[in-house]
């Protein structure tokens, strides 16, 4: 036979849970996004909040903007730049020639040949 712990199996919070105990929900309105592949997501705001102008398309990722006809534009990927990209950049040809002499030299010279 059980203890005398009554609330074993349960845990502090379970139970059934209606708007009595909540509280009135606030009034909402389900506002519709379409991003640049056509899909389209409704997401509920409470009546008095602020809706942003662009939203996250669930399915693609692609932001979604309200205007069905127009909606933003994907944005911009640029491609992944390795570190010798970034060094061409700031660096000439001639630049990296020197460089590259003026450390051959300080080797040379280290090493004694």
């Amino acid at each position: 036979m059980a203890g005398g712990n009554a609330i074993r199996g349960s845990r502090v919070g379970a139970g059934p849970m209606g708007e009595a105990e909540r509280g009135e929900a606030a009034p909402r309105r389900r506002l519709p996004f379409w991003c640049a592949h056509g899909h389209e997501t409704r997401i509920a705001f409470a009546d008095e909040a602020d809706v942003p102008e662009l939203w996250d398309c669930p399915r693609c990722g692609l932001p979604a903007g309200q205007d069905q006809t127009n909606p933003p534009p994907a944005p911009r990927n640029e491609p992944y730049k390795t570190h010798l990209a970034y060094v061409r950049e700031r660096r000439t040809d001639a630049d990296g020639d020197a460089l590259l002499e003026e450390a051959l030299t300080r080797l040379r010279a280290r090493r004694g040949a």
